[in-house]
């Protein structure tokens, strides 16, 4: 099984099993995944947007806008995210592999409190947007709820980048939680996409205007 699916499968499957508790043992133990609905679901990323070139502490924002292209509801949109080779114990850090550490896991962007948040024409400012999306703990993955055909859903998180290098933030579809509900190209193929992003501890490049006011350079 390729990397990126054997994790968004394990990211998935923890999922369901926080989301639904663990059932009783036995023959008499209902599975919890009975009445997920299963398929193939048509949806099409739009938009993805995030700045390939970041600063330490310069805050970005990473965005997919993601539409429903076939003719039946999502159940449930679920967007797994993770930075790296393979996930870690966050979408947005990765694994160190020196030894003697006590968390392998090193934060290359800090999420802002409050996102994911959705873009709407009601929103006017994201800032005081209602965050949306449930992120379940200690996975990769954030959950959206079921998505109507020919809707579109425009999603940001809001990012600091607190580590310098080249890094690959990976993204991946699902139409539910339990892996039996598919996200899928209209060929049929798995709905994913990468961003490769650098970022420098370089300081910004500071001058001064005609009009005396401080400008920096992108």
């Amino acid at each position: 099984m390729p990397r990126g699916v054997r994790g968004r499968a394990l990211s998935l499957a923890a999922i369901a099993l926080l989301a639904g508790g663990v059932s009783g043992c036995g023959d008499d133990a209902e599975r919890q995944d009975a009445d997920d609905p299963e398929g193939e679901f048509p949806v099409e990323v739009v938009a993805a947007k995030f700045p390939t070139e970041q600063r330490l502490a310069q805050t970005s924002d990473l965005e997919l806008e993601i539409e429903n292209v076939g003719s039946e509801d999502v159940p449930g949109l679920a967007v797994t995210i993770f930075t790296g080779d393979e996930p870690s114990s966050g979408s947005f850090s990765v694994r160190s592999e020196q030894a003697g550490l006590a968390d392998p896991n090193r934060p290359v962007w800090i999420l802002e409190p409050g996102f994911p948040k959705l873009v709407t024409p009601e929103v006017k400012d994201l800032d005081e947007a209602p965050p949306a999306g449930a992120e379940a703990a200690q996975t990769n993955t954030f959950s959206f709820g079921p998505l109507p055909p020919g809707r579109s859903i425009d999603i940001v998180w809001r990012l600091t980048p607190v580590q310098a290098g080249t890094y690959t933030v990976h993204y991946e579809l699902a139409a539910g939680l339990t892996g039996k509900a598919e996200a899928v190209t209209e060929d049929g193929s798995p709905v994913e996409g990468e961003f490769v992003v650098t970022i420098t501890d370089k300081p910004p490049r500071a001058r001064v205007n005609d009009a005396g006011q401080v400008k920096i350079d992108e």
